[in-house]
């Protein structure tokens, strides 16, 4: 059967369930359609158009970590004795052997989430996606969960389907909608559960992570080698296959219950078959609720999962080096993953530096506002959002449904290596913001935007577009997005001059709107 008769059938009758042939697999139903869980299948996904054209993304990274105001990773560390985190929780909950995270979740309350006045903000902000966190590390799920019916947002905390109120108010705005899973990551990244103290009172006291009676959040580990708990590395994904299949089972309800218009996952593909066939699932799903067409996309971490359309290529606090050959994605934050306190905001400058760069070599921006366990937003993260909805107002022409241009720039600014040799993301922090030499283009059909990545003492200069020197094109006029005065440029030899107007539209990058022959 062709890709496109696969399609027609698929329009034309109800979502079914298939059944895997291989017998590892005879419990990975997947809906019925024209993905199966292999890399070969998945190869004729093709990224879609919204993921495109939408370049700007939010994310509420939110859940019962968020409760402590601590930061990310808390339910890990804080059994990792004589970490900031572990010294904390002692002081304000007691030790891990008698308060665990089971005794925090009931913490996190969102007493003071309004979703819907939140989503209104993020619209106005620019946002065109919305991601919802799905389960984090913490192996707590924020819908109703039906495999995890104790530990989810319906049962315990906030009891409130966190995923579903989310959904609705950004299905509600036009919004696409996501979720972020994590629980790949979640096995032996909970290790630090069944450990205990090596010093002081509580020496050889178990944490709360070994009763059995909480294996269901802290997972067992019978069976697993017997120094497993001692040795398990986070992020490992060591798992055995029966952890495997639950983890399937979960997110499988996770995207059917939710359908939601982007998958993130933490991570590559995770356990080769029942990762890939959550993916088909996804994919199917969506070709079922839009008339035959996959209007879904899914992103991966590793580079050799995205080849030829599979997913989307996201790096997790980073950015490449070149205009990427297919739509990417970098996910970061204004701060700290989860919640925390009194930490220093990136400032509304550098957002703007990163998203013109990213959108300038074919990716989008996936920004999370980290939200306390209360559900607000906090005064300076208000004020954030705030600068980018001034911003995105001027410049979003320049930045919505537009594809990179011949270059993605000019200027002194490079995007500095990884902090590993061979990674891809985590580079951000080393990199400097941008100056007002520095250019970052991009294109909407016949339509040029020259982003000055700064206000400049005198005329802008722009390299690229020479007449002579630069890249052949022939320049029939030059505006400001924002700015309703004729601009005086000259098209010379070696670069196209602009002079500025009196006044700046806005802060930080302005855009030039060049129109070319």
């Amino acid at each position: 059967m062709t890709r496109r008769n696969a399609l027609q059938v698929l329009s034309a009758g109800p979502v079914l369930l298939i059944r895997k042939s291989r017998a590892a697999s005879t419990s990975l139903e997947i809906a019925r359609g024209p993905f199966t869980g292999t890399q070969d299948s998945l190869s004729r996904h093709r990224v879609p158009e919204w993921f495109r054209d939408a370049k700007l993304g939010l994310w509420a990274h939110w859940g019962p970590q968020s409760a402590p105001e601590q930061g990310d990773w808390y339910a890990r560390n804080m059994y990792l004795e004589g970490s900031p985190i572990y010294q904390w929780h002692v002081q304000h909950f007691g030790h891990p052997s008698k308060f665990g995270y089971k005794d925090v979740i009931p913490t996190f309350k969102a007493e003071q989430w309004e979703p819907e006045r939140l989503m209104d903000l993020y619209v106005k902000a620019g946002a065109k996606y919305f991601v919802s966190m799905g389960v984090h590390h913490d192996n707590f799920d924020l819908w109703n969960s039906r495999y995890q019916p104790r530990w989810n947002a319906v049962a315990a905390g906030p009891r409130k389907d966190i995923v579903g109120i989310w959904r609705e108010a950004a299905r509600k705005r036009g919004l696409r909608f996501g979720v972020s899973e994590h629980l790949s990551n979640s096995f032996d990244w909970f290790a630090s559960a069944h450990r205990s103290d090596k010093m002081g009172p509580y020496a050889g006291v178990s944490y709360d992570g070994t009763d059995p009676a909480y294996a269901d959040l802290y997972h067992s580990y019978q069976g697993m080698p017997t120094d497993f708990a001692q040795t398990a590395m986070p992020m490992g994904r060591v798992a055995p296959d029966s952890w495997k299949l639950e983890y399937f089972h979960r997110i499988k309800d996770l995207i059917t219950q939710h359908e939601p218009d982007l998958l993130y996952t933490d991570g590559p593909i995770p356990f080769e078959e029942y990762g890939l066939s959550l993916v088909a699932h996804h994919y199917n799903l969506s070709a079922h609720r839009h008339g035959g067409r996959v209007e879904a996309i899914y992103t991966s971490k590793r580079r050799e999962d995205c080849a030829e359309g599979v997913c989307a290529l996201d790096l997790e606090r980073g950015i490449v080096d070149r205009i990427w050959p297919e739509p990417w994605q970098t996910d970061t934050c204004i701060g700290n993953w989860h919640y925390k306190h009194d930490i220093t905001y990136k400032s509304p400058k550098i957002v703007v530096d990163m998203l013109v760069d990213i959108v300038s070599r074919n990716g989008n921006l996936l920004l999370n506002f980290p939200l306390p366990g209360s559900g607000a937003l906090d005064d300076r993260e208000l004020a954030v959002l705030s600068s980018l909805t001034d911003w995105m107002a001027v410049n979003g022409e320049g930045i919505y449904a537009t594809r990179p241009w011949r270059v993605y720039g000019e200027g002194p600014s490079v995007i500095p290596p990884p902090e590993r040799q061979g990674q891809l993301g985590f580079n951000e922090g080393r990199r400097k913001d941008l100056t007002p030499q520095d250019v970052r283009f991009t294109v909407k059909g016949r339509t040029l935007y020259a982003f000055v990545m700064g206000w400049p003492q005198g005329p802008a200069r722009i390299k690229a577009l020479a007449a002579k020197t630069g890249q052949p094109i022939k320049v029939r006029n030059v505006e400001m997005l924002g700015h309703k005065g004729k601009l005086k440029w000259v098209q010379g030899e070696t670069e196209l001059t602009v002079d500025m107007p009196p006044e700046k539209p806005c802060e930080h990058a302005v855009a030039l709107k060049v129109t070319t022959a």
